[in-house]
C-alpha cells in the first residue's frame, strides 16, 4: 500500500507542475507573436429609424472600425506574423434597462494586416437587413405605439458589439473587440 501511495503522490506532483507551467506566461496569453487591435470612430451617436428622415441609410455610416497587427516582442517578425482576418461577429446588449436586442450574426471576411500595418478598408454590417422592422425597433414605429414596451421611452439604447477573430500566417490565433453605443429612435430629427 506504500508504494501505491508513493506513485499517486508522484503522479499528484507531476500534475501539479504540469499545471503551474502551462498557467504562467504567454501560454495563458494568446500564443502569437502578434496582437490584433480592433478599435473605432464613431461618426454618428444616434439612428433615425424614419425613413423620411433625409438619411435614410444613416446607420451605413456609424462609423469606421480599424484592424491593426502589433508585435508582443523585438523577435515577432517576418512574413508568418501577418494576420489574415477571418470572421467577426456583431451582438448587441441593451444600455437603457430593456432586454429584446436584435440577433447576433457572424459574417466572413477577408483582410491581412502586416505587422505595424492597417487592415485595409473592409466593409462590416453592423445591422442585418430588415433588422429596423424587428424587434426591439418595431415598437417605435408610430403605427405601433412609439414607445418601447420595456422602458416606456420613445428610445432604444444599444451596445454594439464587434468581434474580430483570425490568425497570423503562422497558424496562431488572434481576436480582439470593440463597441459602439448608439441610440435609435422614430422621427427625432435625423442621425447625429
Amino acid at each position: 500500500m506504500s508504494h501505491m501511495y508513493k506513485r499517486m503522490t508522484l503522479a499528484l506532483i507531476a500534475l501539479v507542475a504540469i499545471t503551474g507551467v502551462s498557467c504562467s506566461g504567454e501560454l495563458t496569453d494568446s500564443a502569437a507573436p502578434v496582437e490584433l487591435v480592433v478599435t473605432n470612430t464613431q461618426n454618428l451617436h444616434r439612428v433615425d429609424l424614419d425613413p423620411n428622415n433625409g438619411d435614410a441609410d444613416c446607420e451605413q455610416n456609424v462609423g469606421t472600425i480599424n484592424l491593426q497587427a502589433f508585435p508582443k516582442n523585438d523577435s515577432a517578425t517576418g512574413p508568418f506574423t501577418s494576420v489574415r482576418v477571418t470572421r467577426y461577429r456583431v451582438s448587441y446588449r441593451r444600455l437603457d434597462g430593456g432586454t429584446l436586442v436584435p440577433s447576433s450574426f457572424v459574417r466572413p471576411i477577408d483582410t491581412l494586416i502586416e505587422v505595424g500595418g492597417q487592415g485595409a478598408g473592409s466593409n462590416f454590417l453592423l445591422m442585418e437587413a430588415g433588422a429596423f422592422a424587428r424587434a426591439p425597433f418595431a415598437a417605435l414605429q408610430p403605427q405601433n405605439g412609439g414607445i418601447d414596451p420595456e422602458t416606456g421611452k420613445s428610445v432604444i439604447t444599444l451596445e454594439l458589439i464587434v468581434e474580430v477573430w483570425g490568425e497570423t500566417l503562422g497558424g496562431d490565433n488572434v481576436y480582439d473587440s470593440t463597441s459602439f453605443p448608439l441610440e435609435f429612435c422614430y422621427a427625432c430629427g435625423g442621425c447625429s
